[in-house]
């Protein structure tokens, strides 16, 4: 199972390759993008190549390293994630981790740990973890991965190389469902569009609950008239009420807008995320210039950092669909 079996994100591999052949690799790396692109599938595999016993630039997948790691058994590869029932990723595993890392590999070259995801680290904790980014142990290697900077502390980002993840194509998406769910090619190719280019989600159970989120979302952005600002800001109350679910529909926000822009250069839908909602697509592209769809995208990805950063959530959202209306 090499690198070259990951699908997707050739040029984030192609640097981790060769930073592994030159044994040149640092000592933390911010893994960004997406939900569901793939970022925790490379970084279990950098850790299998670090410590697979029959290649020093790739991994078997089937020596007992490897297996370990896939296992999530090896006593060198920690996965932190917030404890069980937990929304956050607390200070005392920080403190636990660190004392981990101060230790030597015991059976692998590196003591690796991956912080998925890492915004869920509170303040306290990303505090603690900023001391060990500052004299990391060594022989070690941590990896933060977010959806984005935001909620992290610009101090901790700044000690990190950064490696961004992109969505994957809708072919390439709707491939992976041929192939693993045995669906037909329309129906993989919609379902691949509604997943945003993530391969994580279109595998999921979740996929189902996002058809009906977006009309729910689609209906609301449509709905607003003109100067109605109050409608707006009663739309941004709804949506705050869940964080995962303001970020969920700022993601989707994005790629809405995204897909107005495609559609106002091409005049066609062979590139659209949501190639179900052409008309509705036409129909926005005719009302927005291409510096507005732009604006528009930009201030739904600031929105979810600043949400992500734990700002009044609904200020936020109505504030976002303020902004929406002074832009119609």
């Amino acid at each position: 199972m090499p690198f070259s079996t990951i699908i997707g994100h050739d040029k984030p591999l192609a640097i981790l390759r060769r930073a592994l052949g030159k044994d040149r690799l640092p000592h933390a790396y911010l893994f960004l993008g997406p939900e569901g692109v793939g970022k925790k599938t490379v970084a279990l595999a950098l850790a299998r190549a670090i410590q697979c016993e029959e290649s020093a630039s790739d991994f078997c997948g089937r020596c007992a390293n490897c297996m370990r790691v896939t296992n999530r058994n090896h006593p060198d590869v920690r996965v932190l994630e917030p404890a069980s029932g937990k929304k956050e990723i607390s200070i005392q595993q920080v403190r636990d981790l660190e004392r981990e890392l101060s230790l030597k590999p015991f059976s692998g070259r590196r003591k690796i740990a991956v912080v998925d995801p890492a915004r869920l680290m509170n303040t306290p904790a990303q505090n603690a973890l900023l001391k060990t980014l500052e004299e990391p142990p060594r022989d070690s290697l941590i990896i933060l991965i977010s959806t984005s900077t935001g909620g992290l502390l610009p101090t901790l980002i700044s000690r990190c190389v950064r490696l961004s993840f992109t969505p994957l194509a809708v072919d390439v998406v709707a491939e992976l469902l041929v192939a693993r769910k045995g669906m037909r090619q329309e129906q993989a190719r919609f379902l691949a569009g509604l997943s945003m280019g993530s391969p994580g989600r279109a595998l999921s159970a979740e996929l189902e609950l996002l058809v009906e989120r977006r009309r729910v979302w689609l209906e609301k952005i449509c709905s607003l008239g003109a100067g109605d600002y109050q409608a707006a800001m009663a739309v941004g109350g709804e949506l705050a009420a869940e964080k995962e679910e303001s970020l969920r529909f700022l993601e989707w926000a994005q790629g809405w807008y995204r897909d107005i822009m495609v559609y106002a250069i091409q005049k066609n839908s062979d590139r659209i995320l949501n190639p179900d909602c052409e008309e509705v697509i036409r129909q926005q592209a005719n009302r927005y210039s291409l510096e507005r769809l732009l604006l528009l995208r930009s201030r739904a990805a600031r929105t979810a950092a600043r949400i992500q950063r734990n700002v009044n959530r609904r200020l936020a959202l109505e504030n976002f669909f303020i902004q929406t209306l002074r832009m119609s």
